[in-house]
């Protein structure tokens, strides 16, 4: 396709060019755009995130490799954050795939997961565009080095909602957080004709116990597990618009095989939280929900007990905000937590071993632990809520 394009372009009439204050025509083998629009928030660690997309398609006749990404400042081409070629291998995902590969087949279209991690005190940029290095096989020998400009987007500020905690205790583990546990940042759903990530800031809290430890006893057992049978709260005032409640709790140590998806959350609830904000909350215990759909709800209330129903392989809750009452087809959004401490932090590597073979945690204590208001908590955070 490129090296048509360019014969044709050698070989065709001359054509005006372009004035001294418009850039020349290029080739452009890999377009780029963003959808949805990064929203900036808070974290747990005293930055700003943004966390989002950077669709990727090969429009040439050959594989094309992303070398490496620029996120810029558009208003300046300040670079914020830069992706070289092992972050791209392992952060850019083909349609459809659960692993990266920088190189993009011919006419393969695949997502870029980026995240861009700002200083509280540096400003959100306006707009974003990115800078992407290519090698394009299709282009002319010479030729084949291409340097593209694209993707631009307006970075969102929304007033974000201020949520109380949905637990109340200690110990707790954000388990599989924003911003790059590939579990959640990645679920990717096709649905209803369209692309979403519903679980883009999801978390699944679970508990160690006072020795550490994510389950003591018997590990195909839901009572072994301290989160197990702990209260869900209701994290802001708000309205019910979706219970489920009916379904079997699984047996903890695999995931349940060919569940249907739209058991995946097992017994959930979905509260309206106002402002096109949705707060989910997934695998309850069956019969344990207490509200029903139209009932208003306030901060703290309890609305069920945790449990392992659904896609789970271990008691906990999953909680998570999107921007709409379909636990499918809607875009994850962020949120802050009014109040938080972090006692400890952890890694997913150190989770799943202690998940999987029943050793302790592995935790790097915060001491002294650290006091938080109006932040997102982050990935693996050892965390009490009062």
């Amino acid at each position: 396709m490129l090296t048509l394009a360019a014969t044709a372009l050698a070989g065709g009439p001359a054509a005006a060019g372009p004035t001294d204050d418009e850039p020349a025509d290029a080739l452009t083998p890999v377009t780029m755009s963003v959808r949805p629009a990064p929203v900036a928030f808070p974290g747990s660690d005293g930055a700003i995130h943004l966390v989002y997309e950077l669709e990727m398609t090969n429009h040439s006749s050959a594989d094309a490799t992303v070398d490496s990404v620029e996120v810029l400042d558009a208003s300046d081409d300040t670079v914020l954050e830069v992706l070289e070629a092992d972050d791209i291998a392992d952060r850019l995902q083909p349609a459809g795939a659960r692993t990266g590969d920088a190189t993009m087949a011919a006419a393969e279209a695949a997502n870029l997961f980026v995240h861009v991690v700002l200083a509280a005190d540096a400003g959100v940029p306006r707009r974003l565009v990115h800078r992407v290095a290519v090698t394009a096989e299709a282009a002319p020998p010479g030729q084949q080095d291409i340097t593209e400009e694209g993707g631009a987007v307006r970075v969102r500020r929304p007033t974000l909602p201020e949520l109380a905690p949905p637990l109340q205790g200690e110990r707790f583990i954000a388990a599989d957080g924003c911003c790059d546990a590939t579990r959640h940042t990645r679920a990717i759903l096709p649905v209803n004709g369209d692309v979403w990530v519903a679980q883009r800031y999801a978390i699944d809290y679970e508990q160690v116990d006072e020795q550490g430890l994510v389950y003591s006893g018997d590990p195909a057992a839901v009572e072994s597990y301290p989160v197990y049978g702990q209260e869900a709260l209701a994290v802001a005032d708000a309205t019910v618009v979706h219970v489920i409640d009916d379904l079997p709790e699984q047996v903890p140590g695999a995931l349940p095989e060919s569940i249907p998806l739209t058991e995946a959350d097992g017994n959930s609830v979905i509260l309206d939280l106002g402002g096109g904000f949705y707060g989910l909350y997934a695998h309850f215990q069956p019969g344990s929900i207490r509200v029903e759909v139209g009932d208003e709800v306030e901060v703290g209330d309890v609305l069920g007990l945790v449990g392992n129903s659904g896609n789970s392989s271990a008691p906990h809750l999953h909680f998570h905000v999107m921007s709409s009452a379909s636990p499918l087809a809607s875009n994850g959004l962020p949120y802050t937590v009014d109040e938080f401490t972090i006692t400890g932090q952890s890694s997913t590597e150190a989770f799943d071993a202690a998940e999987q073979t029943g050793i302790p945690l592995d935790i790097e204590p915060v001491d002294p632990p650290t006091e938080h208001r109006d932040e997102m908590p982050l990935d693996q955070n050892i965390i009490t809520f009062p």
